[in-house]
């Protein structure tokens, strides 16, 4: 069978967030000299805490740009089945034109099946695993065929299965570290995340460690400012690990119990910028010891295969420990979150369905299958 489908690769929608509220800076500014010694210091040396600047003048608000408060009816999977409307249609409407005319499970029937799972970004190996399991079903009708089909699904994502406690008792801060391509929603993913661990009553603290793109540390203060998380942020173009240490030391002063450090959207591709990443990485752990304690990749559904390929490279240079899949609504890749369960079994922490402050929420495969069917 070809798969000249392979050839239509969709380019990632960078993810785009108008700014909500006006912005008020808590920005440390430091005098020229101050910032030439820091960019000399080695990444595991204290940068030097440096004065508040004046607050900037905020911004008249919009009616458009007010935080949206979260729907009032549906709920999150709701909005998600809806979201994965067109990798459903793949699923179960096209399953069933396989069985018209009373046909019975063929050789040419698989082939079609299974050119629709790699339709769906389930992967080509995983969609063969998948076709070899139900080969050998006998005399099977689509509903027969669709019930195995679900629970083989079930059996893949119930890998990526993780907690969704948002406590975490210990004695010092929980230190998550962010990592990510550009235009994946990195900076936007750690906004929602500081919403929902501060609903469940932690002190958290944004450390704006990608200090190369002035707009992603002016986004991260409006979610600061929308989420009533702490900022801790230098100036345009300093050491980010100079700023990750200077979070740890403001996370420990101020008693915080999440620390969310967001990391410059660095392609993976590129060798230097790994490079860096182990740096923060380094300077994490001579502060405290155990940390980083979470390593979330956060990755674009709508960039399908190519995820995997970003998946793999910062498994090897960042030590990840968990998935973040965002920008599930609307596409028809739904079964790529398949792929990367079967692929690397690491745990899928959040699904993110859209921009809305609740549009993140927990993973729950038993859900997540109830919305593809």
């Amino acid at each position: 069978m070809a798969f000249h489908f392979f050839k239509k690769k969709p380019r990632p929608a960078p993810e785009r967030e108008t700014p909500a509220e006006a912005v008020v800076d808590r920005q440390s500014t430091a005098p020229p000299a101050a910032e030439a010694t820091e960019k000399k210091q080695p990444a595991e040396e204290v940068a030097e805490t440096q004065p508040p600047a004046t607050d900037r003048r905020p911004e008249p608000e919009t009616p458009a740009t007010q935080p949206t408060q979260p729907p009032s009816s549906g709920g999150f999977y709701q909005r998600l089945r809806n979201g994965l409307s067109k990798t459903r249609r793949i699923l179960t409407t096209d399953i069933d034109q396989l069985f018209s005319a009373g046909r019975r499970i063929s050789q040419e029937m698989l082939d079609d099946l299974e050119e629709r799972l790699i339709t769906a970004d389930i992967g080509v190996q995983t969609s063969m695993e998948i076709i070899e399991e139900l080969s050998r079903l006998k005399n099977a009708d689509a509903g027969i065929l669709k019930t195995h089909l679900r629970n083989t699904l079930l059996t893949y994502l119930t890998s990526c299965a993780s907690s969704s406690d948002v406590s975490f008792p210990g004695t010092g801060p929980r230190v998550i570290l962010v990592v990510g391509v550009n235009g994946v929603g990195k900076t936007t993913t750690i906004g929602k995340m500081a919403a929902q661990y501060i609903q469940a009553g932690n002190k958290v603290i944004m450390v704006a460690a990608d200090t190369f793109r002035a707009a992603a540390v002016e986004q991260l203060a409006i979610w600061a400012q929308r989420t009533g998380a702490d900022l801790i942020r230098h100036r345009d173009n300093a050491d980010p690990a100079a700023v990750v240490f200077d979070g740890l030391e403001a996370a420990r002063a101020r008693g915080a119990d999440i620390v969310l450090i967001d990391t410059a959207g660095r392609l993976h591709t590129k060798t230097n910028l790994m490079e860096e990443l182990k740096k923060i990485k380094r300077t994490i752990t001579k502060q405290i010891p155990e940390a980083p304690h979470e390593v979330l990749l956060v990755l674009d559904a709508t960039t399908g295969q190519n995820a995997l390929s970003q998946a793999e490279m910062f498994i090897h240079a960042a030590g990840v420990t968990g998935l973040v899949l965002t920008k599930l609504d609307g596409t028809a890749k739904g079964g790529m979150v398949v792929n990367l369960c079967r692929t690397f079994q690491i745990p899928l922490r959040f699904i993110g369905i859209g921009e809305q402050i609740d549009d993140l929420q927990f993973f729950e495969p038993e859900k997540f299958v109830e919305a593809l069917f």
